[in-house]
């Protein structure tokens, strides 16, 4: 028979291990689960770097579109937490159905500037890309403004993918908080008169375009210059044109964004703020331009090298947040121009 001392050692020693292996347990399903929109290329060494430092696991949902429709069906019950997305129209789209939540981070404040988040905190930047000009070589240096889109000298001259892709609807919205609806409705009648073809294809099939002589202009977001350049199959057609940043004598540059938000009904909330905190921090921003060749949100980290030598740029001060309430707008006028037709 045991003794009374003996006995208690037992027992306590069997408490000890059940608190263990409880408490290795709760550390190991330490995880945050992610829908996104960015590929996974993109994203994979950043969460696998977040991992690695804090022993928080990552799952993600990769998907091209569809994020809203799929959260508003989970509703409270949604595993979701973090919500990455590629452009400010699928922000605000989340925004708009109530399917976020505000969040406040003094390191997330500290880190964007202001005209990249939302006023409530509920969305904020990871990074920024510009709405370009791509202009073939063969016309040399221009100083381009998105004004002159609807210059009659370049009619049969442009092209563009679709009007109503996000990244275009975001531009037009920007046109509408510069110059007004009316202005702009001109401005896009004109734009869409100057087309070399109907509106179609990617933003790398517009300097496709102009390798083939097709056209001499196309509008552009910044990175898929790089990526054209570093592939080999569409090196060719990047060399063909100059990557030009409009509006520098006066407003700047229209910027769009990639971003984040938390998910309304994040059921691991504290992993969630420590994985958008690490999104924001230098070592993520730095991985995060050098693998998708955009610009980081932070000021005090440098674009990767082959990102910088296109030279640096004057962007529109104007806030993302009072653009994006121009895009309702923006597609309806779209629609009067006809511009897909």
């Amino acid at each position: 028979m045991l003794s009374k001392a003996l006995f208690l050692q037992c027992v306590m020693g069997a408490v000890i291990s059940v608190i263990s292996f409880l408490s290795f347990t709760a550390h190991a399903i330490e995880e945050v689960n992610v829908y996104s929109y960015r590929q996974p290329f993109l994203v994979k060494p950043l969460f696998d770097k977040f991992t690695h430092q804090s022993g928080i696991k990552v799952n993600v949902v990769f998907a091209k579109k569809g994020m809203a429709e799929r959260l508003s069906r989970e509703g409270k019950y949604s595993p979701a937490d973090v919500l990455l997305t590629t452009d400010i129209s699928r922000l605000i789209e989340l925004h708009d159905k109530d399917l976020l939540q505000k969040f406040t981070s003094s390191k997330i404040n500290g880190a964007i500037p202001k005209q990249y988040r939302a006023q409530d905190d509920t969305w904020f930047a990871l990074t920024t890309r510009v709405r370009n000009i791509y202009s073939a070589k063969r016309l040399g240096n221009i100083d381009f403004n998105y004004e002159d889109l609807a210059d009659e000298k370049y009619q049969g001259r442009i092209c563009t993918r679709s009007g109503k892709h996000p990244y275009n609807v975001a531009l037009v919205a920007s046109m509408i908080a510069e110059h007004g609806e009316t202005d702009t409705l001109v401005w896009l009648e004109k734009f869409k008169n100057n087309l070399a073809r109907k509106p179609q294809g990617s933003d790398r099939a517009q300097v496709q375009a102009i390798h083939q002589n097709l056209c001499d202009i196309s509008l552009g977001n910044s990175y898929y210059f790089g990526k054209m350049l570093k592939d080999e199959k569409q090196k060719n057609w990047a060399d063909a044109v100059n990557i030009n940043f409009p509006n520098q004598k006066n407003r700047g540059a229209h910027v769009n964004i990639s971003g984040m938000a938390l998910a309304k009904y994040s059921p691991n909330k504290q992993n969630a703020k420590t994985l958008m905190e690490f999104l924001v921090s230098i070592p993520a921003q730095q991985l995060y331009a050098e693998t998708n060749m955009e610009y980081p949100v932070r000021s005090d980290v440098t674009a990767s090298t082959l990102v910088a030598s296109w030279g640096a740029f004057k962007a529109d001060s104007l806030s993302l947040e009072t653009i994006a309430k121009q895009r309702k707008t923006a597609l309806k006028l779209i629609d009067i121009a006809q511009f897909d037709l």
